[in-house]
């Protein structure tokens, strides 16, 4: 009877240890299937705004507004210098094939993804394909990029000749160049829209006060003029560069 007695206690000791021991467990999915929800939600409020990202996320301070804000303008310069670099001049540049998207099995590829780009010399590129059979559809769609350049196939290496540009041209290069830093300057507008609307919903919400809330936006608006600065700055050394004979 004993030897029973002790095993009822032993199998009801086990249960209430399993029970205490599970708890946890249960509490840490719980909390890990919150967090992918949180995450989901996240990228489910992005919403994007001449061409940047604005990610619908919840600041705890003005300075994290202003350094978001920050960040993106930064990205907005990049992206410019980038595109500018595409602009061809007189002299050989493997950048300005950048942007000139192949038909590789039916997908837009990005050229120098697809091929080694040299410059044998400053008046001429070189382009070797990884795929041979694709060396067609590469100098196609050099022809159909807008460049302005005539690819040479010889079967297996592609080479352009960089030709002197035509005071037309340059005058074309310079008005695409124009047009690339107004692009520019519309996506940094937009984002200090996204700063300002921030700021005031947390002014709104009672989070800051609208002394705070006037601070940050002045420098939200100094930060704007710093970088609509800098895209008149990169520009204009494009510009520069384009009618250097």
């Amino acid at each position: 009877m004993m030897r029973v007695l002790s095993l009822v206690i032993l199998l009801a000791s086990a249960s209430v240890s399993l029970a205490f021991t599970s708890v946890p467990t249960i509490s840490f999915i719980k909390r890990s299937t919150l967090n992918t929800v949180a995450r989901n939600q996240i990228n489910t409020n992005q919403r994007r705004h001449g061409g940047q990202i604005c990610l619908g996320m919840a600041f705890e301070s003005t300075e994290e507004v202003e350094l978001d804000v920050e960040e993106r303008f930064g990205k907005c310069i990049e992206s410019i210098k980038r595109n500018l670099q595409t602009i061809r001049t007189g002299r050989a540049n493997p950048a300005i094939l950048d942007r000139v998207q192949v038909d590789y099995y039916g997908a837009p590829t990005p050229l120098n993804q697809m091929a080694s780009i040299s410059v044998p010399n400053s008046q001429q590129l070189t382009i070797e394909a990884y795929d041979k059979s694709v060396t067609v559809d590469i100098e196609k769609a050099i022809i159909e990029s807008g460049l302005g350049l005539t690819p040479s196939n010889d079967g297996t290496m592609i080479r352009i000749n960089i030709p002197a540009i035509t005071e037309d041209r340059r005058k074309e290069l310079l008005k695409q160049c124009k047009a690339m830093g107004e692009d520019t300057k519309v996506s940094i507008r937009n984002v200090r829209r996204d700063g300002v609307e921030t700021v005031k919903k947390m002014e709104k919400a009672g989070d800051i006060g609208e002394d705070e809330s006037k601070g940050s936006q002045d420098e939200i608006q100094k930060l704007t003029d710093k970088f609509v600065k800098e895209v008149d700055s990169v520009v204009s050394a494009k510009e520069t560069e384009v009618m250097k004979v």
